[in-house]
């Protein structure tokens, strides 16, 4: 008998995170492969496009869809969300379903489940942010969500605090089919670096300006090149839908858009390893959202 016989099986697969805006799906993909690749806000719908991070053992290889939020949506960028976001369920082995105790069982939740019953997929449901309720509350919202869906687990967990998101990626390879190691081990995702240097850029934005910018702004990367004494330089756009939303991001004597830029850079030297001159710019693009060739343009396919 070979060496190779008595090799233990590899398991391989894809899953999908998903659940309300602000429940931490991004935080937990980001805890999960150890980086940050899908960017963290406190408003809603902030992830657009499927973000694929990959997390390896020896034994298995789970490759995580953070999909956009399913919601109403109510503009064309809303509809390629949620298209995306439905499409996906029917083609991953396993589904996240990842919910806030704290929150209890919601409306969007309800629209969610309704969705879910479309589909043949597993679906494990994920307590999030039991760090912060009594143990007793966690077992009403498990009583509240197991009489409207038949959930192949539950896992109680704290993204934030890593708390039992080991035993949650254990759970999640019992449903892996015996598959290849789509990825090498230490990459964590399959974006090219340009698309997270975007995301980190809008993610500033996000966090520093206020309720009718986010889903206005699109971020694209104009230029990366390295110079000869190894400093990356990068030039990025920014565009937003109206005049007086550009002149928000710019703020006064530009002072606004310098923090971006100051945050955004510390976080992508810290992505690549390198010192970074970033450059931004901000165009107006009238009602860039609605427009379907833009669109397409600033990187929203449907695959």
């Amino acid at each position: 008998m070979t060496g190779s016989e008595h090799k233990k099986s590899f398991k391989s697969g894809f899953v999908a995170i998903i659940g309300r805006p602000n429940v931490g799906k991004s935080t937990l993909m980001n805890h999960v492969v150890g980086q940050k690749i899908a960017i963290m806000s406190d408003k809603p719908q902030t992830t657009r496009n499927k973000i694929h991070g990959v997390y390896t053992t020896d034994d298995a290889q789970i490759v995580f869809l953070d999909t956009p939020g399913i919601h109403k949506p109510t503009s064309k960028l809303g509809d390629y969300m949620m298209k995306v976001a439905q499409g996906t369920l029917g083609e991953v082995d396993a589904i996240l379903f990842l919910i806030d105790v704290v929150e209890g069982l919601g409306g969007g939740d309800r629209f969610i489940i309704e969705n879910l019953k479309k589909v043949k997929t597993p679906v494990i449901l994920v307590m999030n942010k039991i760090d912060q309720v009594q143990p007793e509350q966690i077992l009403q919202v498990i009583t509240a969500y197991k009489d409207l869906y038949d959930f192949a687990e539950i896992v109680p967990i704290s993204a934030m605090q890593g708390n039992n998101v080991n035993t949650l990626l254990e759970q999640v390879v019992k449903y892996l089919p015996e598959g290849p190691q789509y990825y090498p081990a230490d990459q964590v995702t399959d974006h090219p670096e340009q698309f997270v240097i975007a995301e980190l850029i809008r993610e500033k934005i996000l966090h520093l300006t206020r309720e009718e910018i986010p889903h206005s702004i699109a971020v694209a990367i104009e230029d990366m090149k390295v110079a000869d004494n190894g400093v990356v330089h990068i030039s990025a756009i920014i565009y937003v839908e109206r005049d007086s939303q550009k002149g928000i991001i710019i703020g006064k004597k530009g002072a606004l858009l310098k923090e971006v830029g100051q945050q955004a850079r510390r976080d992508i030297e810290t992505l690549l390893g390198s010192k970074t001159f970033l450059e931004l710019w901000v165009k107006v693009k009238k009602d860039w959202r609605n427009q379907e060739r833009v669109l397409r343009d600033l990187g929203f396919r449907e695959e």
